[in-house]
């Protein structure tokens, strides 16, 4: 489904990829990173260890979850994954394997419905559906989204509601997969971001933990940097982040994303300057990512009870001009 503002946002929302945007534009420049994949469909989704990323379109917005996401590991303390019959035993078990991101993004979309009316002296246009993570004697979790544009107006509004369908609690993870790439991010870039506390994911990353908020050229045979981030937050509770590139003319200058903190506590920063991956991702999230797993292990994994629901909203903003970049700088580092 092609959206159009009338003010220079265009953008793609993909009923059979979980209403995922998997394009989108300003006055004709791409706002997002777009990988080699292209737009596949749900049936090829390949969910064991690094097989989602033969279906990773990049796009403006990648959801993932539900049920898990983050690195691929096996998790001994669930019956999810194939199962094998043990003769120690003498009972079949199953290896508790997740897969990278999960499997909402490469879930079609139900219940599909798309609108548009005035609201008072706005055009309000709308795509809304439902996916659900389902499995006998398993997971009965739904999601129910709701993508909103206004006419004239450079803001994409997400509005989604996870529930726990099922008898059982439920383990919850949720993280939205944001895509930056060329010519909004290129050298000189740089993050708009103001943390309490930041932390480097790994050994990899380390090394170049001085200079997370820069975004360099491309780079030859760079692997992913990836970074924690503790946000300040707002008097009402929301947050803010953004990306903003240097000045030119006629170019998208920058994006930002806002939020409920409370309801997505993590920040993830995705560094990747190389040849031919240039990309970066904003990423708020329940969840580090990790595995489902570590999270457990030390504390922060999410779990809905029986008909329990959870909120998630999320405004994606077009900064067009180096004054707008200006405004949302001060009003991320005026946070708290």
């Amino acid at each position: 489904m092609l959206f159009r503002n009338g003010a220079g946002l265009n953008f793609i929302a993909v009923a059979g990829r979980g209403l995922d945007i998997t394009s989108a534009e300003y006055c004709g420049q791409s706002l997002c990173w777009r990988s080699q994949t292209g737009d596949t469909a749900a049936a090829y989704f390949e969910p064991d260890g690094l097989g989602w990323l033969r279906g990773f379109f990049g796009g403006l917005v990648a959801t993932c979850g539900m049920t898990y996401a983050g690195a691929p590991h096996v998790d001994p303390d669930t019956d999810e994954g194939e199962p094998h019959w043990d003769p120690e035993q003498g009972k079949w078990l199953s290896t508790g394997s997740m897969g990278l991101h999960g499997r909402v993004n490469n879930t079609p979309a139900k219940n599909l419905y798309v609108d548009g009316a005035w609201e008072g002296d706005d055009y309000v246009f709308w795509a809304q559906g439902k996916m659900r993570e389902g499995k006998v004697f398993g997971p009965n979790i739904l999601l129910t989204r709701r993508i909103t544009g206004k006419l004239g107006v450079n803001k994409i509004w997400f509005h989604d509601v996870v529930t726990n369908e099922g008898h059982k609690p439920q383990e919850h993870m949720f993280l939205y997969h944001v895509n930056l790439g060329f010519p909004l991010i290129q050298a000189n870039s740089r993050y708009l971001v103001n943390s309490r506390e930041s932390r480097p994911r790994d050994a990899a990353a380390a090394p170049h933990f001085d200079t997370w908020a820069e975004f360099p050229g491309p780079t030859p045979d760079q692997v992913e940097w990836v970074y924690y981030h503790d946000l300040a937050t707002a008097a009402d509770g929301t947050t803010m982040v953004g990306f903003a590139n240097s000045v030119q003319e006629g170019g998208a200058m920058g994006l930002y994303l806002k939020y409920d903190k409370g309801a997505l506590p993590y920040f993830i920063e995705w560094k990747m300057p190389a040849e031919g991956t240039y990309v970066t991702g904003l990423e708020p999230a329940n969840c580090l990512v990790e595995g489902r797993v570590k999270d457990r292990q030390e504390g922060r994994l999410e779990v809905l009870k029986p008909g329990q629901e959870k909120v998630y909203d999320l405004e994606i903003g077009v900064l067009t001009t180096a004054e707008e970049v200006a405004a949302v700088e001060d009003e991320i580092n005026a946070m708290k």
